[in-house]
């Protein structure tokens, strides 16, 4: 029946609109254009050609807009900019295939803000590639060791941060360092908040710096002890030669650099040329002696174009004038904050010597005249 329907249909329909002529060449409808990533991700996403046929190599399977379209509204939604979401897609480019909403509750349930989040995955988009839950264990427990969610966050950026699991690298690590260290939870804490890279490395690599910490004959129990351990991690055997080498030629003997050490381990993270020039300035400009500086050593942590040398200068300047007479050590001058080094040295004698609040203005220092 429906074959003949058909049949006496077209018999009665103009040539022109018989089906056989509807789909003929003259009328054919053009094929849909190819989803192309490259042009999504220049178009869409702002990214450049150049980088845009990089990122594409990561979504070789993406055939639609359909998930990086769900991926762009949610994060422009919650506060991220443009420029936000094209390092996110630079950095993790597979980022714009998942599923962002559930992972970012998961953070907002950990604790976190919403515009920590945006610093953070910005800073850090790799943390979307994880599962969350490995991740929110691993943000408690570096909060707990932190105690500083501001830090956390801060730290939160490094790409390391989750490159290592806490139960097989990280609390082994941390154990080694508190019990067979003898460092307590506090110190421990205060130690690593400036380098928790420190609790990455290999085993066997944080047994070989407490043997070299040893062999420089500091105490375990001493308060720098895990401050030193954290310094040495930060500098090979061939950097802290070459330290050694540098206060030999200074005339400091080995036990006074290894006193140095001992005392005020950061001075290991000071670059040779600018340690140099901080103890040449010290001895010649200053006056001080070898021997003071080896009993001294922390005046070398000092920021010597910021602190020491304005300082020096305007104490340089009041004794000229006959305003001041040198009283007390140097380290009496040094330590002070810039607020009561102002009170005392500068505030006084503005209006005698009007150069002394030029000398001392510098763009962090709020000087009021």
């Amino acid at each position: 029946m429906l074959p003949f329907v058909i049949r006496r249909y077209s018999r009665s329909v103009p040539a022109h609109f018989r089906p056989s002529n509807l789909f003929s060449s003259s009328y054919a409808v053009p094929p849909l254009k190819p989803f192309s990533v490259v042009e999504y991700l220049v178009d869409t996403c702002g990214l450049s050609a150049a980088e845009a046929s990089k990122v594409s190599l990561s979504l070789s399977g993406l055939k639609s807009s359909k998930k990086p379209d769900y991926f762009l509204n949610f994060l422009k939604s919650q506060g991220f900019t443009d420029s936000h979401i094209k390092r996110i897609i630079n950095i993790s480019p597979k980022s714009v295939c998942i599923k962002v909403e559930p992972k970012f509750r998961s953070l907002l349930d950990a604790g976190f803000s919403q515009s920590d989040l945006v610093e953070i995955i910005t800073s850090n988009p790799r943390i979307l590639d994880h599962n969350m839950r490995s991740v929110v264990p691993r943000l408690e427990f570096w909060d707990g060791l932190f105690g500083s969610r501001e830090l956390l966050v801060k730290r939160l950026k490094k790409k390391w941060f989750f490159g290592y699991s806490v139960e097989k690298r990280i609390l082994p690590n941390l154990k080694f360092f508190m019990d067979v260290c003898g460092i307590s939870e506090e110190k421990a804490s205060q130690a690593l908040k400036n380098r928790p890279e420190f609790l990455v490395q290999k085993p066997d690599s944080l047994q070989t710096l407490v043997r070299r910490a040893d062999e420089l004959g500091v105490p375990r129990h001493s308060p720098t002890y895990p401050f030193l351990l954290i310094v040495l991690y930060g500098n090979n055997k061939e950097n802290f030669e070459a330290k050694h080498k540098l206060f030999a030629s200074l005339g400091w003997s080995e036990s006074d650099f290894f006193n140095a050490i001992w005392k005020t381990p950061t001075l290991l993270n000071i670059s040779q040329p600018y340690l140099r020039r901080k103890i040449e300035f010290f001895i010649k400009e200053v006056g001080c002696s070898p021997s003071f500086i080896t009993q001294h050593p922390i005046i070398l942590l000092y920021n010597l174009d910021k602190r020491v040398i304005p300082r020096f200068q305007v104490l340089e300047l009041l004794k000229s004038e006959n305003l001041w007479t040198a009283k007390g050590s140097l380290l009496s001058y040094i330590n002070p904050s810039d607020k009561k080094f102002m009170e005392k040295f500068v505030l006084p004698y503005k209006e005698k010597v009007p150069k002394l609040v030029d000398i001392y203005r510098w763009p962090s220092r709020e000087v009021s005249v």
